[in-house]
């Protein structure tokens, strides 16, 4: 229903083990298709590593500085995918060189 959902609907949000005061965050869910969840990382992986120079790809590289390589490459999925969901929905096309805020 929104392109928020598509992540956890993917399985692309860390898991959580809260109980009490413990509040420990696993590795990813993977809820959803395994198949859909592979192209995504694999589509962000080749987009890190051999990609031509995008907005998309500079965000990544800047989360990989912070937060490590695997953490960015999963970010980036998530982040593919819901560009994917927001083109599926509008029928509106990906522009890789410049970036639109959407007002709220």
């Amino acid at each position: 229903t929104s392109s928020k959902k598509v992540g956890p609907w993917v399985g692309l949000t860390p898991s959580r083990n809260q109980s009490g005061e413990r509040d420990i965050s696993g590795g990813i869910t993977k809820a959803g298709d395994i198949n859909l969840r592979r192209a995504l990382c694999q589509a962000a992986t080749v987009m890190m590593h051999r990609g031509r120079s995008t907005w998309l790809r500079t965000w990544a590289v800047q989360v990989a500085r912070r937060r490590g390589a695997k953490r960015a490459m999963v970010a980036l999925a998530r982040r593919i995918s819901v560009i994917l969901h927001r083109i599926w929905t509008d029928g509106t096309t990906f522009r890789s060189e410049v970036r639109v805020k959407h007002a709220t």
